[in-house]
C-alpha cells in the first residue's frame, strides 16, 4: 500500500479553493451584494469537490480516500484559522 501523497495534495488544494469560494460567497450574500458572480461562486463551491473527487476516482484508482482526507482536513483547518484570526481581531477592538 503506497502513501497517497499526490492525492492528498490534490485534495488539500481543492479544500483550500473550496474554503476561499465559500468565504467569498458568504461575504457577497451577507453584504447584500448578491450578483451573478456570487451565484457562480456558490454553484462552483458545490461542484468543485464533486469534480475533484470524480477525477481522482477515475484517474488515480484507489485515491479517493486520500483526496477526501486532504480536502476535508484543509477545509476544517482553514475555517479554524479564520475563526481564531477573527476572534483575535475582535478582542483588540
Amino acid at each position: 500500500m503506497r502513501l497517497g501523497l499526490i492525492e492528498l495534495v490534490i485534495g488539500a488544494a481543492s479544500g483550500a479553493a473550496q474554503f476561499w469560494m465559500l468565504f467569498k460567497f458568504t461575504r457577497y450574500v451577507t453584504s447584500g451584494a448578491f450578483n451573478v458572480k456570487a451565484a457562480l461562486l456558490g454553484v462552483a463551491q458545490f461542484l468543485l469537490p464533486v469534480a475533484v473527487l470524480l477525477c481522482c476516482a477515475f484517474l488515480l484508482p484507489g485515491s479517493l480516500l486520500w483526496a477526501a482526507i486532504g480536502m476535508a482536513g484543509v477545509l476544517i483547518l482553514c475555517a479554524f484559522i479564520h475563526f481564531i484570526i477573527t476572534q483575535m481581531k475582535n478582542k483588540k477592538v
